[in-house]
């Protein structure tokens, strides 16, 4: 995983995190819901970019 992918997704991360925490503050359920599918959306990337990561390790490894 490149650098700006981990910037990137940790960013994308800290904002839903902050929309969940501002919905939940002012009793907003769109907004939380909507913070928390931002968080979701952030960890599938890094588990993906974690898979390619791990491919290529193993590519490495046979080479």
């Amino acid at each position: 995983m490149s650098f700006t992918d981990k910037v990137k997704n940790k960013a994308e991360e800290l904002v839903g995190k902050g929309k969940e925490q501002a919905g939940d503050a002012t009793d907003n359920p769109r907004l939380e819901a909507e913070g928390q599918a931002d968080q979701t959306d952030a960890h599938a990337k890094q588990a993906g970019e974690h898979v390619k990561d791990a491919a290529n390790d193993v590519k490495k490894a046979f080479s």
